[in-house]
């Protein structure tokens, strides 16, 4: 079974915005719900018109979805996310999204230490 799985439902967004906790950078802002006993995460996400256009927006939501892919197994689980592109993360690579979501994702205690990490 996977770690992290998809939130779609608006029920689940509504939930995490409601009870949320929350963390940002200049790029991202990340919303998350610690759950227990849920045995694996789940990550929805928002990337708003003002980003760009369509094309831009799919590059954007790609980057995001490739780079919690890489994160694998060091995504704890227990956790509903909902990450929020803000309007640098259309001129950005995916080596930048990896790092800047890395770093966002590290403050909301989400991830845990991996290889390449120095602290």
């Amino acid at each position: 079974m996977k770690t992290v799985l998809s939130l779609k439902k608006n029920e689940d967004f509504q939930i995490v915005f409601k009870k949320h906790q929350s963390v940002a950078n200049r790029q991202f802002v990340v919303y998350y719900l610690k759950k227990e006993g849920q045995p694996y995460s789940r990550v929805g996400l928002s990337v708003s018109k003002k980003i760009g256009n369509a094309v831009t927006r799919n590059r954007v939501k790609r980057h995001i979805r490739e780079s919690i892919h890489q994160f694998g197994k060091r995504f704890m689980v227990g956790f509903d996310c909902v990450i929020i592109a803000r309007k640098p993360t259309a001129d950005m690579s995916f080596h930048e999204t990896l790092n800047s979501l890395s770093h966002v994702l590290k403050l909301a205690q989400v991830l845990t230490k991996g290889k390449g990490d120095r602290r």
